[in-house]
């Protein structure tokens, strides 16, 4: 099997050079077509039935998931034990989107600093689920750079932590799991149930890598002029709980005092408005200028967390070793 200490660096380097490649066999893709198809089947009856096929699928999916990966390693390694670890990167470079995440919100900054508002919104109606039909200047500035803080530890670190613990498998199960969450873990009428049991798991499952991504980006605010990292850090404690993701709160609450500005506030889905508390109140409203340095703070802590992590097992192997 290949060294964490190699196999972070390699996935995060190969997710830059190449993006997601996408297509309808993507690990994503795939894990979409069957969550829709057991939701479509099970997602209906009683409270109590849907909340019991809706543990069954999120506890069953990331174990399923997780016994192909290590299928498909044992495969590869039948041939050679290079083509294992090979097998290993790309497995887990599918499982982040640090290239993709940033191209998405720089393809919302590119129209907006050149005065082109309705490109914009474009853009970033493609990454959000709200309205932006109507979005002002500040508001769809404020979807880019949300998107950014939210999506660093989900869309990036988090992978690469279960990946560090148990490997390519491990990092698929997580995305299995995530990707239940973003699907059934609504809180409405139609989700609350069968989508209890995803959104609690992957609550779970992010609460230690929000935190070690939240240390990661405060480390790489000190060396940004335009981040202000002693107020980011008394933003983040102060007004992560108004979040009501326990894990996302952390990121986008220190997001908002590092460049001081407001995040959160109304967001319209489908017409219909959605209040969240304002995260920095006493901020500015976002501007086009903050997402290009919210797209560097996603490269840039992607980076430091795979460091620290691959120091910190290259330590613990050491250790034990010795």
């Amino acid at each position: 099997m290949i060294q964490p200490a190699l196999l972070l660096p390699a996935a995060l380097m190969l997710d830059l050079l190449i993006g997601d490649p996408g297509g309808r066999f993507h690990p994503t893709v795939l894990l979409g077509k069957v969550i829709q198809m057991y939701t479509a089947k099970w997602n209906h009856g009683s409270r109590k039935r849907r909340r019991l096929f809706g543990i069954i699928l999120a506890l069953g999916l990331p174990a399923l998931v997780f016994a192909a990966g290590w299928g498909i390693l044992l495969l590869a390694g039948l041939i050679h034990p290079v083509a294992a670890g090979a097998a290993a990167i790309v497995m887990t470079s599918f499982t982040i989107a640090c290239r993709g995440l940033m191209e998405a919100v720089e393809r919302v900054a590119a129209p907006l600093l050149q005065g082109n508002l309705p490109e914009a919104r474009k853009a970033l109606s493609l990454i959000v689920g709200r309205d932006t039909e109507n979005l002002n200047e500040a508001d769809t500035a404020r979807g880019a750079v949300e998107t950014a803080a939210e999506n660093i530890s989900d869309g990036i670190t988090a992978p690469l932590f279960w990946a560090l613990l148990g490997g390519a498998p491990l990092a698929l199960a997580y995305r299995a799991v995530n990707t239940l969450d973003s699907m059934a873990g609504y809180k409405n009428e139609a989700y609350e149930d069968f989508g209890w049991a995803s959104a609690r798991l992957d609550d779970v499952v992010n609460w230690i890598p929000a935190r070690l991504t939240a240390g990661c980006m405060i480390f790489v605010s000190l060396f940004f002029r335009k981040m202000h990292t002693a107020r980011g850090i008394r933003t983040m404690r102060r007004d992560r709980k108004k979040h009501p993701s326990p894990n996302s709160g952390l990121s986008e609450a220190l997001t908002s005092g590092l460049f001081g500005i407001r995040l959160g506030g109304v967001n319209r889905y489908q017409g219909m408005a959605s209040v969240r508390p304002v995260l920095g109140e006493e901020f500015r409203p976002a501007e086009a200028g903050d997402i290009m340095p919210a797209s560097s703070l996603i490269l840039w802590s992607a980076w430091a967390f795979v460091f620290f992590m691959s120091v910190a097992a290259s330590a613990v192997a050491v250790f034990i070793l010795s």
